[in-house]
């Protein structure tokens, strides 16, 4: 007689909350939707039946961007500082928006309007033990580089230990999510409800690029931009994830000329 088929005894998160195995946890079990997996079910479900989405997406060498990093983690007066290409890729999103207003835009279809903001709420998607919530930074296309590293450092750091208030995450215009620490290449986002484009960021790896007609090893990274299609159209998308693209290709140059 065989033996029977079991499963694994370790925990997963699901749903903001610690799951038991396979092999421990119940044939069937009802969590009740409350709280952030409540407000992430509403927020989805508004998203996906009110914003016609649309997506593009590219590969783009990010070797100067890692060395960017590196090289500022040496820098003595910057010891304090967090910062990661998560920083960098922020600052690209703030100047995209900079140079395509239109970006940061939202569909009132009550009022049969888009508005055009001038102001970045800069969301940045975090997994927390509560679940997934979407804080944002205020006016983050006024911060350099290290008031973006530690505007970043204080949404992270109150997300991860449950103090986001609820003022932090309404207003939100833009956003990212950075699916790379899961080692995931690319992901296809959802717009956040009353937002124009979400950024989703893979993970930053090795991978054989052609420089000069030679192939060489860089730091690649994938981008996938889905944007809201009734006032963002592809070529406009198109030309701000180039743009990202760019940013991030040769940051330092990026920072400089603002």
């Amino acid at each position: 007689m065989s033996a029977p088929i079991t499963g694994p005894n370790t925990t997963s998160r699901f749903v903001g909350r610690e799951l038991e195995s396979w092999s421990t946890g119940p044939k069937e079990e009802h969590i009740p939707v409350k709280g952030v997996l409540r407000s992430m079910a509403e927020a989805m479900v508004q998203s996906a039946f009110t914003q016609p989405r649309a997506a593009v997406w590219v590969r783009v060498d990010a070797t100067r961007t890692m060395e960017l990093v590196a090289s500022l983690k040496q820098q003595p007066n910057l010891a304090g500082v967090r910062l990661s290409p998560l920083t960098i890729i922020a600052l690209a999103v703030c100047d995209a928006a900079r140079h395509f207003p239109g970006l940061n835009s939202s569909f009132d279809a009550a009022a049969n309007e888009v508005i055009v903001r001038r102001s970045v709420n800069l969301g940045i998607a975090a997994d927390t033990p509560r679940g997934l919530i979407v804080p944002n930074i205020k006016g983050a296309d006024q911060l350099d580089l290290v008031g973006m590293a530690s505007a970043m450092t204080v949404l992270v750091d109150k997300a991860r230990q449950g103090t986001t208030t609820p003022n932090e995450m309404i207003g939100t215009t833009l956003s990212i999510t950075n699916v790379g620490p899961f080692g995931v290449d690319a992901a296809i986002p959802i717009l956040p409800p009353g937002t124009g484009a979400i950024l989703a960021v893979g993970q930053i790896a090795k991978a054989p690029w052609v420089v000069d007609d030679e192939v060489v090893v860089r730091q690649v990274v994938e981008l996938a931009m889905a944007f809201d299609h009734r006032q963002v159209d592809g070529a406009m998308a198109s030309a701000v994830l180039a743009h990202i693209g760019r940013f991030l290709h040769d940051p330092a140059a990026a920072i400089i000329a603002g």
